[in-house]
């Protein structure tokens, strides 16, 4: 039973060593302006989608949907 815990610690051990070698070979990158890019592609995207959804959530069979949900729930018999 022992020799299996030190092969499993010895295991997380390689792992853990290989983990801190990659990120200390990405440290040295420098992607600072694609990460802002990436940042700006996707808040144009999230609110681009928001619009999307706010049309359709405040369009008329929707919202009328909505409401007899909202309906049915306050006036549901607990």
């Amino acid at each position: 039973m022992y020799k299996a815990v030190q092969g499993v610690r010895a295991a997380a051990v390689r792992v853990v060593r290989a983990v801190r070698a990659r990120a200390q070979l990405g440290a040295g990158r420098r992607d600072a302006g694609m990460a802002t890019a990436e940042y700006a592609m996707g808040l144009v995207a999230a609110v681009a989608f928001a619009v999307v959804l706010y049309k359709v959530v405040t369009s008329g069979a929707v919202s009328t949907e909505l409401q007899d949900i909202v309906k049915r729930a306050l006036d549901a018999k607990v």
